[in-house]
């Protein structure tokens, strides 16, 4: 059996933490909460709710996913896939099921779990999240030839791929960069439509002005750098 462990950055998601770890299927075996520097009780209830917990104080989404990947690093076993899970319960944590399949069964390396009109409750992404993802995947097929349809930040990736794209994004543009470093390597990839709902407490990128504009800002200027190489 395939070991899974999960990565799950969180900033300030007290509210939801316990919710998202109490959805997770039983195949993976750690889930690993990163605190994000939040100053509400996201660590104390991430770790009573069984969680590996660990701090990491630079804000940035990216820093938080980087801080995880470094603990997975330096244990004793490595896993064969990781999952990127955000905290908010925005997410089904238990789509994680149909996000590792074409993984485990028909050798993809990287599979996104695409957050499709149909399936997602009327309000669960804002305007400027619709339009984002729409230009920055447009951007894609028109540079790259790329598939992909979203941006979401609920994802799966085998463990040997994920260390050969040399993440380096560490904040709001982590995302696209995995995906255009995960089309440079040419990687199988591939995206499964998931549910999406009304994330508990307020977004820390989209919810507001400032954080709209600077993961707009840094997913362009990801897309226009690997367009230029």
């Amino acid at each position: 059996m395939a070991d899974i462990k999960v990565i799950i950055p969180a900033f300030n998601e007290a509210d939801s933490i316990a919710h998202v770890i109490a959805d997770i299927p039983k195949m993976v075996s750690e889930i690993i909460v990163v605190d994000n520097d939040s100053t509400d009780a996201t660590a104390k209830n991430a770790r009573e709710a069984g969680a590996t917990l660990l701090k990491e104080n630079r804000k940035g989404y990216g820093y938080a996913c980087l801080c995880g990947m470094h603990y997975i690093e330096n244990q004793s076993k490595q896993p064969d896939i990781i999952v990127f899970l955000d905290g908010d319960y925005s997410d089904y944590p238990e789509d994680l099921i149909k996000i590792v399949d074409p993984i485990l069964n028909e050798n993809m390396d990287f599979v996104i779990g695409a957050r499709k009109k149909a399936l997602r409750e009327p309000g669960s992404m804002t305007p400027q999240q619709v339009f984002g993802n729409q230009l920055a995947t447009f951007l894609m097929r028109l540079f790259f030839k790329a598939k992909f349809t979203d941006l979401g930040p609920f994802r799966a990736i085998k463990y040997e791929k994920l260390k050969e794209l040399d993440m380096q994004d560490k904040t709001y543009g982590w995302t696209v960069e995995m995906q255009l470093k995960a089309l440079r390597k040419k990687l199988a990839y591939k995206e499964v439509p998931v549910r999406y709902k009304r994330r508990i407490g307020v977004s820390k990128v989209s919810g507001t002005v400032k954080g709209t504009i600077f993961a707009g800002v840094k997913i362009l200027g990801w897309i226009f750098k690997y367009s230029i190489k």
